[in-house]
């Protein structure tokens, strides 16, 4: 029987005093925060802050030195065909040049256990069905941010794991990733994203994680720039200044 009260959805996403050392440096420190579901958050700070070796930690991709980052309430390794929870798009993880972008995602659906015809519904979400049969050594840029784009959706995930994403693209890619980004929040999926373009990031995010090597800010992003009194760039700025000082 309901008690009536009204309980949050459990997180998606969480990070509990998360720290990456190498030897005497410290990449990340005591990082914690949530992602829930229908939520796009953001991970912003300067480079060399922490972002990177923090997404990476959460899929895998490195093992923290204490602390823990979950997905659902379990490590990364022990979700269970991965790629039908979580979509991931690292920046500067490369493609296989010498084989055609559709080629690249019929080998991705075959690993999720999708069907072929996923292929074609991706290519067109993320506007490359008229480059699919390229290979992938002749993309641009942003053609191939836009191949990691549908790499993440390949298996029709929950939730996007993304490393600056907007990277090479141009502003109509800026405005087609922001609306596909939104999309998907809105079907109940949820984002978290490293971004390190504030103007762009302010259009896109509900939430926003500041870091530097340490979190400076986690929570919504109206409670950052006040509502909007404060201007974005002077409140992230701000932070930075106090946190160097």
């Amino acid at each position: 029987m309901s008690d009536g009260t009204r309980h949050e959805p459990a997180p998606v996403v969480q990070f509990s005093g998360f720290t990456k050392q190498y030897g005497d440096r410290t990449v990340v420190e005591d990082l914690t925060f949530d992602v829930h579901p229908g939520t796009v958050v953001g991970l912003l700070g300067p480079n060399g802050a922490g972002k990177s070796s923090a997404l990476r930690g959460l899929v895998g991709l490195l093992r923290p030195t204490s602390g823990t980052a979950t997905l659902f309430g379990r490590r990364f390794e022990d979700i269970h065909a991965p790629a039908r929870h979580v979509g991931v798009h690292m920046d500067g993880v490369g493609f296989e040049t010498g084989i055609t972008g559709r080629r690249h995602l019929e080998i991705c659906a075959l690993s999720a256990g999708m069907p072929k015809t996923r292929v074609d519904t991706v290519l067109d979400e993320v506007g490359l069905t008229q480059a699919g049969g390229k290979r992938v050594g002749k993309y641009s840029t942003g053609m191939r941010q836009r191949l990691g784009l549908a790499t993440a959706l390949i298996g029709e995930p929950e939730l996007l794991v993304l490393d600056e994403p907007a990277n090479g693209l141009d502003p109509e890619g800026i405005r087609w990733l922001r609306r596909l980004l939104r999309r998907h929040a809105e079907a109940g999926g949820s984002v978290l994203l490293s971004n390190h373009q504030l103007a762009e990031i302010a259009q896109t995010v509900d939430e926003l994680v500041v870091i530097r090597r340490r979190s400076l800010f986690a929570g919504p992003l109206d409670g950052l720039t006040k509502s909007g009194t404060h201007d974005l760039e002077e409140s992230y700025f701000g932070l930075l200044e106090d946190a160097h000082a």
